[in-house]
């Protein structure tokens, strides 16, 4: 039998040019709420629930999110770009997926893998360099652990080689396959392994 891989397209969203909507204020509102906000403290998140937990309504306040104290209902998907469901409600989470669904959205629901388009996975963010970490939903743990490790092994000072690089990118002359391969040349020290 051949071994799974990892299918996932790996891309980086402007949450700020999106309108992301969380349906539930729980723990779980809570943990999708902060992974987001670490990352991307500019997103636009609206979040909906009956019941909110005080530290969510505490972080909704630093960022921002407006909050919507009502039961979730279809049309709260207008204009929406992302969906993420977090309640404790099997019933509640399949109906957000299936209207999310019909409308094309992005749907997260938590826990529920086969009811995702995507996952949130472990990042890894120094100034302009960022590291998404993805285990196909299998092992949160593991994308925590690697996040740690790669934590770690990356200089602090990476955003000045990224910013200086750049400015020396400004500077190159020719096609841009002349400037590729001067960039590939002058950075292949990165990562020799002597």
């Amino acid at each position: 039998m051949a071994a799974e891989t990892n299918t996932l397209y790996p891309v980086f969203l402007k949450v700020r040019n999106l309108q992301v909507l969380i349906v539930g204020g729980g723990n779980v509102a809570l943990e999708k709420l902060t992974f987001l906000t670490k990352s991307s403290p500019d997103a636009v998140v609206e979040m909906v629930a009956p019941f909110f937990r005080e530290e969510t309504l505490e972080m909704a306040r630093k960022f921002n999110v407006k909050i919507t104290k009502k039961r979730f209902t279809r049309s709260m998907l207008k204009k929406r770009h992302i969906v993420i469901a977090t309640t404790d409600s099997s019933a509640v989470n399949q109906r957000v997926y299936r209207a999310a669904r019909k409308r094309y959205l992005l749907c997260n629901i938590a826990d529920v893998p086969e009811l995702c388009d995507f996952y949130m996975g472990g990042i890894v963010t120094k100034g302009n360099v960022k590291i998404a970490i993805s285990t196909n939903g299998k092992s949160p743990t593991t994308a925590k652990r690697l996040r740690q490790f790669f934590e770690e092994v990356i200089p602090e000072n990476i955003d000045d080689l990224v910013q200086n690089l750049n400015e020396y990118r400004k500077t190159i002359k020719g096609d841009f396959e002349e400037k590729v391969e001067t960039l590939n040349e002058f950075t292949k020290g990165l990562i020799s392994k002597n």
